[in-house]
């Protein structure tokens, strides 16, 4: 009987440590799952951001041109400086504004005014483009330009909203 208790002692042994590495195994699994998880709702609320500030932007520069002459583009960055937001902390905002309409008064991107005899008055159209980055995207390290990819890696998110707003 004492040979068979030391063999029971020894089998309790290797079921606690089998027991110990599944559940090292599971915990890490769990573990994976809510990182990513995580990372899924950040960039989630990221995007709906950008959405919630292009139309923010886009509703601001049809005050600013209902207020002024003539405006052409407005750029900000929210968040931190354009290095910082190129590194993933912030977002910039560029809109680009253009007239349509028979008024003289402001012309188009090419320099000429585009008359349209049925416009009683100007018509503005409005670009917003929103740029962010994700922290953990390789071109954020280095804080590089916005326009060229590198590393087969999109250079970074870009929301694009366009509005045709009658003045």
């Amino acid at each position: 009987m004492i040979i068979f208790n030391k063999n029971r002692k020894a089998f309790s042994m290797i079921t606690a440590i089998f027991v110990i590495l599944l559940m090292a195994t599971v915990g890490g699994f769990i573990l994976n799952l809510s990182g990513k998880m995580v990372q899924e709702t950040t960039t989630q609320y990221r995007k709906e951001q950008a959405i919630l500030y292009a139309k923010s932007y886009t509703e601001y520069a049809i005050m600013a041109a209902t207020a002024q002459t003539c405006i052409r583009n407005i750029t900000s960055d929210i968040d931190g400086t354009q290095a910082q937001t190129k590194k993933g902390q912030g977002y910039h905002v560029e809109v680009k504004i253009q007239y349509l309409g028979t008024s003289a008064l402001c012309t188009n991107y090419i320099g000429t005014a585009i008359n349209r005899p049925t416009a009683i008055d100007n018509i503005i159209l409005v670009d917003t483009y929103v740029h962010y980055r994700e922290p953990e995207h390789p071109d954020a390290m280095s804080g590089a330009a916005w326009g060229t990819p590198t590393l087969n890696y999109k250079p970074g998110i870009t929301y694009h909203r366009r509005t045709l707003q009658r003045l």
